[in-house]
């Protein structure tokens, strides 16, 4: 056995099952000790999945582990470029607290510090992204406790780790055994117990304070996935409403009455109105970012549930902070809680049933050739109960965000705090992978489409045989337009977009799924929707939908201030080419109707 044998023999032994990747030189020792694992159908099995772009491969191993697949994610790639590129997947997995492990080649050691091919510093480009563990695996012993301690480290504190190892190092012979002696050292592989709930006097501290709420607010995040049925009890008993940050989407259905679905400026007006006239907000689970969304400061009395303590009290000033693992803790505040009655709940239901009035009559609305609403809106009457959603950053996380249903059943996720575009793809192939037997959905813009999505719909062609459901639908909302940054440039510079910078060529994405032998069909009027749709999910293969789209159909926030509407004013008014074609048929509630109600009013105020 030597060394790259015995990192792959000890990362097995911590869960790794599935490894994301692309070959070099760098790290062909670990890639040869991977080979036998693939073949190896045993229990000694590690499935390698070979994407195009290494930058897939940190987020597929992120994304792996949010779709229920490794406990532990793993990304192999090589020295110097190869590292490089999967910098921005790790930090995928930095920012959404997933414990991934990055094992990355290096120039051999005898050549370091020469100047030599695909020499790079790694140490220092990672040491951000791998704070938790970062080392460098220089002699054969160091392997058992520094990959025990990175995987322990991924998992006690749900963050990437990063092992790099210079390619002679990888060829030595291994060190199984540590030798008896003053240091080196004899760990173990054995996870540690996970975090239990928060203390019982805590506990109670809390009971009390949410009791005497009358007007209680859940927002629910990610920490609290695998917990619906204690959350739905809890906003029972509580008479409470409930929000959900992105990550959180699936931990309640979207459909419940008092669940009045995203929050922050992808949410929705009765999330707004839920915050900011509640008078107690529990948090579970989330760190949703936008302060703005939350209540005013002093107007509520919060608590706050999240395992790591470090993270309470960020976003809004809490007076009990309950650190422990989200389902332990509410299994002990639930009998606690005193019944609330349902007058809140009965306002808070008149507004989400406003919102979904609204929803519908945007979806129905007239744009230039389809609505983008009216197709997702298409998908989430067809989607299947315990489908896997894949979602990019753009336009397309509004639309997953307000007109997608999902549900507890469902698994559902993007990059949530990086936000990064192309992340879209490689979540689909890593829910695919880790959920085969389960219909997928990925739910992309044309700028991610053509970003990596394209590319990696070869990975998608190469793997879909193995699936034992090949339901794989690609929505690729094809807009021709880097639509998201165009209306951020609307409505914060107060410019209109440059056509030169946003614009995107219209590619023809079903048509080259048909390249690959795939399936795909393309959307160009509202009649077409029902007939793809319905041809996309009987497919017994994966599908591209192309559907061509009005880019100008407004984002608009669920709270505009003064200054947003007028920016965007300012920029229509200016020039901005799609201006006559922003107002979407029969609505009332647009960017250019507030704006000239703002305007109307001399921009005397927020009118919210």
């Amino acid at each position: 056995m030597n060394v790259a044998e015995h990192i792959v023999e000890r990362l097995h032994a911590w869960g790794v099952g599935r490894v994301y990747g692309y070959p070099g030189d760098g790290i062909g020792g670990v890639l040869a000790a991977l080979a036998p694992r693939h073949e190896d159908q045993g229990e000694g099995h590690i499935d390698f999945v070979q994407v195009r772009h290494e930058e897939t491969a940190g987020f597929a191993a992120t994304a792996d582990v949010k779709y229920g697949g490794n406990p532990i994610g793993c990304c192999v790639v090589t020295s110097g470029p190869g590292a490089l590129h999967a910098l921005n997947g790790i930090y995928d997995a930095l920012m959404d607290r997933v414990p991934v492990v990055a094992v990355l080649g290096q120039t051999a050691e005898t050549a370091m510090g020469s100047g030599y091919y695909q020499e790079v510093d790694l140490a220092s480009v990672y040491k951000d992204v791998g704070r938790a563990y970062l080392e460098t695996i220089t002699d054969a012993s160091q392997v058992n406790h520094m990959v025990d301690r990175a995987c322990r480290t991924a998992l006690a504190e749900r963050r990437p780790v990063v092992l790099i190892v210079p390619s002679d190092v990888q060829e030595r012979p291994a060190v199984v055994e540590p030798p008896d002696k003053h240091a080196f050292f004899h760990t173990s592989t054995v996870p540690s117990t996970p975090v239990q709930g928060a203390a019982p006097a805590d506990v109670a501290r809390a009971a009390e304070l949410l009791n005497a709420g009358r007007k209680v607010a859940l927002l629910v995040g990610v920490g609290a996935h695998g917990y619906s049925e204690l959350v739905e009890q809890v906003a029972d008993r509580l008479g409470a409403g409930a929000a959900k940050a992105l990550l959180g989407k699936t931990v309640l259905d979207d459909r419940l009455p008092w669940v009045t679905g995203a929050i922050g400026l992808l949410g929705t007006t009765a999330s707004w109105h839920l915050m900011r006239h509640c008078d107690t907000l529990l948090i579970i689970g989330s760190n949703m970012p936008y302060s703005e969304y939350y209540p005013e400061p002093g107007q509520a009395r919060a608590v706050q549930i999240d395992i790591d303590g470090a993270r309470m009290g960020l976003r809004y000033p809490t007076e009990v902070n309950l650190a422990g693992d989200a389902g332990a803790t509410l299994a002990a505040l639930l009998p606690l809680l005193e019944q609330h009655d349902d007058a809140w709940r009965t306002e808070v239901a008149k507004h989400k049933q406003h919102w979904d009035d609204y929803s519908a009559a945007r979806a129905a609305a007239k744009a230039d050739p389809v609505n983008p609403e009216a197709v997702v809106r298409g998908i989430s009457a067809r989607l299947a109960k315990d489908a896997v959603v894949a979602v990019d950053c753009g336009t397309a996380t509004s639309w997953y965000a307000r007109d997608l249903d999902l549900g507890p059943t469902h698994r559902g996720s993007l990059a949530g705090l990086l936000l990064s575009m192309g992340g879209g793809m490689p979540y689909a192939i890593a829910g695919k992978m880790a959920n085969p037997d389960r219909p997928v959905l990925a739910m992309i813009g044309d700028g991610a489409m053509q970003m990596n999505g394209v590319n990696e719909l070869i990975t998608v062609s190469r793997y879909a045989k193995r699936w034992g459901n090949g339901s794989f639908v690609v929505l690729v909302l094809n807009n021709r337009d880097l639509s998201y940054v165009s209306w951020e440039t609307r409505g914060t510079l107060g410019a209109p977009p440059d056509p030169e910078q946003s614009s995107l060529p219209d590619v023809p994405y079903a048509d080259w799924a048909r390249l690959l032998g795939l399936d795909g069909a393309r959307i160009e009027r509202p009649d077409q929707i029902d007939s793809v749709l319905d041809a996309a999910f009987a497919a017994d293969r994966p599908f591209v939908i192309d559907a061509v789209v009005d880019a100008n159909v407004p984002l608009i926030p669920p709270h505009l201030t003064a200054s947003q509407v007028l920016l965007t004013a300012k920029a229509e008014f200016s020039g901005d080419p799609a201006f006559f074609g922003i107002v979407a048929e029969g609505l009332r509630e647009t960017v250019v109707s507030k704006a000239k109600a703002v305007l109307g009013h001399h921009g005397s105020g927020d009118r919210g």
